[in-house]
């Protein structure tokens, strides 16, 4: 007992520090603490733009921090977007790698290198029925709806592989995240469709600030953390983009559990998506020196 109420002390004095730089929408360069397993539930809920229906898709995931420079994680995905069945749908590893740290009494510079390799068995288009013709001779039609966006939380098979960099001053966190997406086909025999983009530059601009509790006084407070991040896909091919706006609020509880509420919403772009919007409800624990 004694070395959980050190461990969640010891992670609690680090988290009014840092807390504000756990991003809804992205990650850090920092790492989950050392020796640490972080199971966590994130549920997307996705209003399609292509019709009034909302899909939902839950991604369970697995964090493990191997030691304080090198985490990885796994995911799974499920979901009813492509069938109207919630099904199965893949899974993602990842792993990043903390190469700069430069700390400071309430502040440090960081910077990390991830890779992310993901498989979907979804097919690389949605079955939309639509209605057609004039009232008396309308009839209802199959179509094929594709997106141009690169998306590996289930919808595509692919790698991406690329660099974060965050600085935090006091209670205020900023992170730029660059990388390169690149779409494979997806299991099943699903075969990527011609002329689609299969590679894109992608980048998240995060920032958060801790604004509760104001004074430590001790580890079982709730610190409270808003977030405003933007995130854009640019494809190398055909000039498709979007620019996403995503504000978001955070609890931690007990200095080792959080509660995320976000919400993502395109601003700008000209690629087919099959949403353009999004509301994120995760929650995860840490299992603090679970791995002796």
């Amino acid at each position: 007992m004694k070395k959980i109420l050190v461990g969640a002390f010891l992670l609690f004095t680090g988290s009014c520090i840092s807390a504000q730089e756990l991003y809804i929408f992205s990650d850090p360069a920092s790492n989950a603490p050392a020796k640490s397993i972080v199971p966590r539930i994130n549920n997307m809920i996705m209003p399609m733009a292509y019709s009034s229906g909302v899909s939902y898709r839950v991604s369970p995931e697995v964090m493990i921090g191997v030691n304080k420079n090198l985490m990885l994680r796994a995911n799974a995905y499920a979901s009813d977007m492509f069938t109207g069945k919630f099904k199965f749908e893949g899974a993602s590893l990842y792993a990043k790698y903390r190469f700069l740290s430069n700390d400071d009494m309430h502040k440090h510079f960081r910077m990390a290198a991830f890779g992310k390799i993901a498989a979907s068995n979804n097919p690389y288009f949605i079955n939309h029925q639509v209605i057609s013709g004039t009232p008396g001779e309308t009839h209802t039609e199959t179509v094929k709806l594709t997106t141009q966006e690169l998306n590996l939380e289930g919808n595509h098979s692919g790698v991406q592989y690329g660099v974060i960099a965050t600085q935090l001053v006091n209670k205020t966190a900023i992170s730029l995240s660059a990388s390169s997406v690149h779409k494979m086909n997806n299991l099943d025999d699903h075969q990527m469709l011609s002329g689609s983009p299969r590679g894109a530059f992608h980048s998240i601009l995060s920032a958060g600030y801790l604004l509760f509790p104001r004074k430590y006084e001790n580890y079982k407070q709730v610190n409270f953390n808003i977030y405003g991040e933007v995130i854009t896909q640019k494809s190398y091919t055909g000039n498709y983009y979007f620019v996403d706006a995503a504000p978001g609020v955070q609890f931690i509880f007990n200095s080792i559990s959080r509660l995320d509420l976000g919400y993502r919403i395109q601003v700008t772009g000209n690629m087919d998506r099959f949403s353009k919007n999004q509301f994120l409800i995760k929650f995860e624990y840490n299992f603090l020196n679970a791995l002796k």
